[in-house]
């Protein structure tokens, strides 16, 4: 009998310590002589992949061992690339599968929005490949197309990362901490130049649909936060600003939003086309809430989009630790022969667990726990018995 054979690939937005992941896993791999294939650019590997074709092996596979892993883990990013490929929408076909019969669908009537699903060539590049067992590491959307892997029989193991830390059934997810670091230094950095020119300071991090990483950047620097979980009456929020700017002995006031922020009268702006899993970007709430500000109490502000900064660079402590544990019991799960499963953190320790149901969507804050809804900041008090990051799985 041949090697035991695994894949794994990353897929959507890179974050700091999915090379910790992969360095752990492909050494692992061979201690045990097991065979690890880095699946390049996400699912796209596996919708694109042309197994008779020698360049488009070279494009998309690359086998992982002790040499060429040996420093990944020392920076951020990924060596294997990523996508935000949903081989169950693709809108275009890969170039060799062009002209084939393949299943698809039409939305609203309209035949230029086709989508194929190419979740056959999946499974037949899977085959082909001799890959046994999968390791998926991504955030909801990511681990969405994985659970309806693991629902078709494909042995798969999931690992969550994503800086908005809203994947299901984990308190944490990767590249959380070293996004929630850098937020805070940027704030702490700008500090100077904000209360240099006696304004208001208005910083926008990622969180789509939820607002850990603003609460938790509000939590470490002790300022004012806006998450998708409430929407804030905003005459009121500027009045708490003003307050805080005035008592202020440099005269300066700071807030954070998430990109998915709203108040009372404001829906949160899209643009541009959907990515494949549907979303639009978003414009700058950030931006909006500064010429709300100018216009109603004319006040002059300075607006920092702290977003791509926080998932870029190295991994910070808690993120090499999280990465590196996460990796070996996504490893650990598949030389037991699991699937279905998820390297998670609950009740702030370590354990596996489904993966999420993507009907649920992503995980959200418990405001009642985590957010003073009269001060628009974090609460402090009443933490005893919570997990260190303070919200508890599901």
């Amino acid at each position: 009998m041949g090697k035991k054979r695994i894949g794994i690939l990353t897929g959507g937005g890179d974050v700091p310590g999915l090379n910790t992941v992969i360095k752990t896993v492909a050494y692992r791999g061979s201690e045990n002589d097991v065979e690890v294939v880095g699946l390049r650019r996400g699912w796209e590997a596996l919708t694109h992949l042309n197994l008779e074709d020698p360049t488009s092996r070279s494009h998309y596979l690359i086998p992982l061992s002790r040499d060429n892993t040996r420093t990944i883990d020392r920076r951020g990013g990924t060596v294997l690339h990523s996508s935000r490929t949903n081989p169950s929408k693709m809108k275009k076909l890969p170039d060799h599968l062009a002209g084939t019969d393949l299943p698809f669908s039409i939305n609203n009537g309209d035949s230029e929005t086709k989508t194929w699903d190419l979740t056959g060539q999946v499974l037949a590049n899977l085959s082909g490949l001799g890959i046994e067992h999968l390791i998926a590491i991504g955030g909801d959307d990511t681990l969405s197309y994985a659970a309806r892997l693991d629902k078709l029989g494909v042995k798969i193991i999931a690992i969550p990362k994503t800086m908005d830390n809203d994947v299901r059934n984990t308190e944490y997810c990767i590249g959380f901490s070293t996004a929630i670091t850098r937020a805070s230094d940027a704030i702490q950095r700008q500090r100077t130049t904000i209360g240099s020119h006696e304004r208001i300071g208005i910083f926008r991090v990622f969180g789509r649909d939820a607002g850990f990483s603003a609460l938790f950047t509000a939590y470490a620097t002790s300022i004012r936060c806006v998450v998708p979980e409430y929407k804030v009456n905003l005459d009121r929020l500027i009045q708490l600003l003003l307050e805080e700017k005035r008592a202020n002995p440099s005269n300066y006031a700071l807030v954070v939003l998430s990109e998915g922020a709203e108040w009372e009268g404001y829906r949160m702006q899209e643009y541009g086309e959907p990515d494949p899993y549907g979303h639009r970007k978003k414009a700058s709430v950030a931006e909006t809430l500064a010429d709300e500000i100018k216009r109603r109490a004319g006040e002059e502000t300075i607006v920092s989009d702290l977003t791509y900064d926080l998932r870029s660079g190295d991994p910070d402590f808690i993120d090499k630790l999280v990465a590196l544990t996460f990796g070996n019991m996504a490893y650990d799960a598949v030389l037991e022969g699991r699937t279905g499963l998820m390297s998670a953190l609950v009740e702030g320790r370590y354990d596996l667990v489904p993966i999420p149901d993507p009907k649920l969507g992503p995980r959200k804050l418990d405001i009642a726990t985590t957010y003073n809804i009269e001060r628009y900041r974090p609460i402090y008090s009443g933490k005893r018995g919570l997990p260190i990051f303070l919200n508890r799985a599901s």
